[in-house]
């Protein structure tokens, strides 16, 4: 089971720097995560959400590689490549897969413009390392939403609150 972790920041920079450190954490095997967003509300209050996978790009390469593949069958390749990747491309749009965009949306909407927020859902991860890590971030963040456990919780808000 996975645990979701959302922390707000003031400013639109420092979630991604946060998202980026925690890639790396994940590369050392300290943290493991199904899915990772950073959310920012611009000057003028739109909100963007900054997905780690584009999914749109992934279902448009997995689409024209069988639509290629059927479409050599057929004897016609490259019409195989066009409609499939077209398929792929608005089956990947439509996807959502891990934190729910509508939940994080319907969040930001109390964002101050220039606020950012880092949404993780984290499997599993060596929390006295992570939180070691993280210590470059302390007095930057307010942790918005957590799933954990109340004692998980207070060590992550003692770290990014202090």
């Amino acid at each position: 089971m996975s645990d979701l972790v959302a922390v707000l920041f003031d400013d639109e920079h420092t979630a991604l720097e946060m998202r980026a450190e925690l890639a790396k954490l994940q590369k050392e095997y300290l943290i493991e995560m199904d899915d990772v967003v950073v959310v920012t509300k611009d000057a003028e209050g739109k909100i963007k959400l900054h997905q780690a996978v584009n999914l749109t790009a992934a279902g448009a390469l997995s689409g024209g590689f069988w639509g290629m593949l059927i479409g050599m069958i057929f004897f016609n390749p490259l019409l195989g490549l066009a409609v499939g990747a077209g398929a792929g491309a608005i089956s990947g749009k439509l996807a959502d897969i891990g934190i729910d965009d509508k939940m994080m949306k319907d969040m930001a909407e109390s964002f101050q413009p220039g606020n950012s927020a880092l949404f993780v859902l984290v499997r599993k991860m060596t929390a006295d390392k992570v939180l070691d890590d993280l210590k470059a971030f302390a007095g930057k963040g307010k942790i918005l939403r957590t799933s954990l456990a109340k004692d998980k919780e207070d060590e992550l808000r003692k770290v990014l609150e202090a």
